[in-house]
C-alpha cells in the first residue's frame, strides 16, 4: 500500500509536515534539491511558535516547493515515483517555470517553482536555494509573503510568526537577512513599495492577533522597524530612483494568474 504523502485531516499537521519532508528526501536520494515555501515552511522553521500558530487557527494546507533548472529533468520522476499524478497541460506549457502535481486520493495540488517565484513581484532563488534546509531562507520566506499586493490575514499571521521567532541581522543562519532584503528592494522601487507597506501592516495587525503576548507584539514591532531601517539606509539604484518619481500613478506590480 502506498504511503500517504499529504493528509487531509485538519489536525494532522505533523503527518502533513512529515509528508513534505519525505518529498524533499526523495529528491535528495536522486541528488535533487527541493525546498519548502510558504506557510508550511514558516511553520516548520518556527517550532517554538507552533502553539501560537495553531491558536490563531491558521491551518496548514499548501504544499509548495522551489528548485532550480539544473534539477528540472528529474522532477517528474520524483513525484510520479511517490505516487503523484501531474497536470500535463500546465507542465507542458509552463514546466520550465512551474510544475503542478496532485495526489490522486485527495486531488490536493502541489506546486514546484523553478528558479524564481514570480507573483506580484519576482524573487530570484537561483543562487539562494541551497543556503537553508529544508526550506528556502527566512529572508526569502519573508519576501514571498511581503510581495503580495493584496495581502490577506493568513499572510499577516505567517509573517508575524516568522518575525516572532527569528531575529533580524546580516546573515541567513536562523536569522532574517535584512542586508539581503534591503539590497533586493534597492533595485526595484515597485517591490520596495509593496514590501514596506506590508511590513507596516504586519506591525499594526499583530497588535490584534489572539495568542500573542505584549512582549511578542513588541518583538515583532522591533524587528519590523529593524527591517525598515535597513531597507531605508540601503543605497538605491538609479533605476529605483527614476521609478520612484513615477510612483503609484503607474502600476508597480504584475497580476498573478492562477494555474488551474
Amino acid at each position: 500500500m502506498r504511503d500517504t504523502i499529504i493528509s487531509d485531516h485538519p489536525n494532522n499537521t505533523a503527518d502533513f509536515i512529515k509528508g513534505a519532508l519525505k518529498i524533499i528526501e526523495a529528491g535528495r536520494a536522486r541528488k535533487v534539491e527541493l525546498r519548502l515555501l510558504g506557510a508550511t515552511a514558516i511553520y516548520l522553521h518556527s517550532p517554538n511558535s507552533a502553539h501560537i500558530h495553531e491558536g490563531m487557527k491558521r491551518p496548514i494546507s499548501d504544499l509548495d516547493f522551489a528548485t532550480t533548472s539544473k534539477y528540472l529533468r528529474h522532477i517528474p520522476d520524483i513525484f510520479t515515483g511517490l505516487g503523484f499524478g501531474q497536470n500535463e497541460q500546465v507542465n507542458v506549457l509552463h514546466g520550465l517555470q512551474r510544475q503542478v502535481y496532485f495526489q490522486p486520493e485527495t486531488g490536493r495540488k502541489v506546486d514546484v517553482f523553478i528558479d524564481k517565484l514570480s507573483f506580484c513581484h519576482v524573487i530570484d532563488l537561483t543562487q539562494r536555494l541551497e543556503i537553508d534546509y529544508p526550506t528556502i531562507t527566512l529572508a526569502d520566506l519573508l519576501l514571498e509573503k511581503m510581495q503580495i499586493v493584496k495581502m490577506d490575514e493568513k499572510d499577516v499571521k505567517d509573517t508575524t510568526i516568522l518575525l516572532r521567532e527569528h531575529g533580524v541581522g546580516d546573515h541567513d543562519k536562523e536569522t532574517v537577512n535584512a542586508e539581503y532584503v534591503a539590497k533586493v528592494l534597492a533595485k526595484d522601487w515597485g517591490f520596495y513599495h509593496t514590501v514596506t507597506i506590508n511590513l507596516n501592516r504586519v506591525k499594526d495587525y499583530s497588535k490584534t492577533l489572539q495568542g500573542l503576548s505584549a512582549s511578542d507584539v513588541e518583538t515583532v514591532a522591533h524587528r519590523v522597524d529593524a527591517l525598515l531601517e535597513s531597507i531605508d539606509k540601503q543605497e538605491k539604484s538609479f533605476g529605483w530612483k527614476m521609478r520612484a518619481k513615477v510612483g503609484t500613478s503607474v502600476k508597480w506590480y504584475q497580476d498573478v494568474d492562477e494555474l488551474e
